[in-house]
Protein backbone atom coordinates (compact mmCIF):
# COMPACT_ATOMS: atom_id res chain seq x y z
CA UNK A 1 0.00 0.00 0.00
CA UNK A 2 2.64 2.46 1.05
CA UNK A 3 4.73 1.90 -2.54
CA UNK A 4 1.27 2.46 -4.58
CA UNK A 5 0.91 5.84 -2.69
CA UNK A 6 4.94 6.62 -3.49
CA UNK A 7 3.89 5.37 -7.14
CA UNK A 8 0.89 7.83 -7.66
CA UNK A 9 2.15 10.66 -5.43
CA UNK A 10 5.63 10.92 -7.75
CA UNK A 11 3.04 10.53 -10.72
CA UNK A 12 0.99 13.87 -9.05
CA UNK A 13 4.50 15.73 -8.58
CA UNK A 14 5.35 14.28 -12.47
CA UNK A 15 2.20 15.73 -13.77
CA UNK A 16 2.50 19.48 -11.70
CA UNK A 17 6.20 19.72 -13.17
CA UNK A 18 5.13 18.96 -16.54
CA UNK A 19 2.02 21.07 -16.77
CA UNK A 20 4.06 24.07 -15.64
CA UNK A 21 7.24 23.26 -18.37
CA UNK A 22 4.11 23.65 -20.84
CA UNK A 23 3.27 26.76 -19.67
CA UNK A 24 7.08 28.08 -19.32
CA UNK A 25 7.40 26.88 -22.78
CA UNK A 26 4.17 29.01 -24.28
CA UNK A 27 5.47 31.29 -22.24
CA UNK A 28 8.83 31.79 -24.03
CA UNK A 29 6.91 31.29 -27.80
CA UNK A 30 5.00 34.77 -27.48
CA UNK A 31 8.37 36.50 -26.23
CA UNK A 32 8.20 39.17 -29.39
CA UNK A 33 11.21 39.04 -31.27
CA UNK A 34 13.21 41.93 -32.80
CA UNK A 35 12.10 42.58 -36.52
CA UNK A 36 15.16 40.99 -38.91
CA UNK A 37 16.43 39.34 -35.85
CA UNK A 38 16.61 35.31 -36.89
CA UNK A 39 16.64 32.51 -33.99
CA UNK A 40 19.93 31.34 -35.57
CA UNK A 41 22.08 34.61 -34.89
CA UNK A 42 24.03 35.73 -31.59
CA UNK A 43 22.04 38.05 -29.58
CA UNK A 44 22.41 42.04 -30.73
CA UNK A 45 24.38 43.72 -27.72
CA UNK A 46 24.81 47.51 -28.05
CA UNK A 47 28.57 47.84 -28.54
CA UNK A 48 28.96 49.56 -25.18
CA UNK A 49 28.15 46.61 -23.33
CA UNK A 50 29.88 43.97 -25.87
CA UNK A 51 33.00 46.09 -24.83
CA UNK A 52 32.85 45.93 -20.88
CA UNK A 53 32.15 42.07 -21.65
CA UNK A 54 35.49 41.56 -23.19
CA UNK A 55 37.24 44.18 -20.98
CA UNK A 56 35.80 41.53 -17.96
CA UNK A 57 36.96 38.60 -19.62
CA UNK A 58 40.15 39.45 -20.42
CA UNK A 59 40.89 40.74 -16.44
CA UNK A 60 39.72 37.70 -15.50
CA UNK A 61 41.94 36.07 -17.92
CA UNK A 62 45.09 38.29 -17.01
CA UNK A 63 44.24 37.47 -13.26
CA UNK A 64 44.09 33.95 -13.73
CA UNK A 65 47.23 33.97 -15.68
CA UNK A 66 48.86 35.89 -12.94
CA UNK A 67 47.00 33.74 -10.09
CA UNK A 68 45.89 37.01 -8.53
CA UNK A 69 42.18 36.99 -7.28
CA UNK A 70 40.01 39.91 -9.15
Amino acid sequence: MRAALSILGLVVVFAIVMISMKHQAQAIKELPRPAGASAASAPNLPAAVREQVNDTMQQAASAAASGVDP
